[in-house]
């Protein structure tokens, strides 16, 4: 049962080839198929996708499974003494789910992952909106214990794991004023904001990166310019 399908989170599926497989219908081209996985990251060219493909199957033993089933929000898996349940929070990618174990009330979150990066929505499948929503439906499943991907771990306290969300969920703000303070000294065009970057540091560069800084700037000019703070002229940005 998948929470979502970046290459991190299948990285076993390798060793499980007879056992079925489910991830959400949103994200199950992605783990169906390298063009659904490149679909799901976005334009890159040829050569990238060759270095990216190879990287995966090197590190993460990258493989697809066709035979993946689908399931949707709610999507219930009884297992006899226990039961999980899906709870569909997209963002991080369009199928991103929450998976709650019952009865211990786990509730493994996956790629809300409370890092200090912050929350992740870089890529051709991710939408800023659907994952400012999904923060705050986080808080409202009921769990005794919240299980994140990567660094964080587990949590038993749920005071921790409200105050560790709000600060993750700041890092919109602190993206949002970093891209406001980039355009306070004149307008600049999309190219330009992606070469000082909002998420990377300047210079760093992986097949990803100028994709994901692209599609996440993108997103919050959208927002600021919804709400009057921005203006665009052709294809340049600058404060209202």
């Amino acid at each position: 049962m998948l929470g979502h399908i970046h290459e991190d989170h299948i990285a076993g599926l390798h060793r499980l080839p007879n056992a079925p497989v489910y991830a959400h219908v949103l994200d199950l081209p992605t783990v169906q198929s390298w063009d659904g996985m490149l679909a799901a990251y976005g334009d890159m060219d040829p050569s990238q996708a060759a270095a990216m493909r190879a990287n995966f199957e090197r590190k993460f033993h990258y493989t697809p499974r066709p035979d993946a089933i689908g399931y949707e929000d709610g999507g219930l898996w009884d297992l006899g003494s226990n039961r999980i349940t899906a709870f569909h929070l997209p963002g991080h990618t369009a199928g991103h789910c929450a998976l709650l174990i019952e009865p211990e009330e786990v509730l493994f979150i996956g790629d809300i992952d409370l890092t200090g990066f912050g929350p992740y929505y870089g890529d051709a499948c991710s939408n800023l909106a659907d994952f400012r929503r999904s923060l705050d439906a986080v808080a409202r499943i009921p769990a005794k214990v919240w299980v994140t991907s990567h660094h964080r771990g587990i949590y038993t306290d749920r005071e921790q794991f409200l105050h560790d969300l709000a600060i993750y969920t700041a890092k919109l703000t602190e993206r949002e004023s970093k891209l406001l303070t980039m355009l306070r000294s004149g307008p600049r065009t999309l190219s330009q904001l992606v070469e000082q970057r909002l998420l990377y540091p300047p210079g760093y560069d992986a097949a990803w990166v100028k994709g994901a800084e692209r599609r996440t700037i993108s997103q919050h000019l959208a927002e600021l310019l919804a709400d009057g703070r921005l203006v665009q002229h052709e294809d340049r940005y600058q404060l209202a």
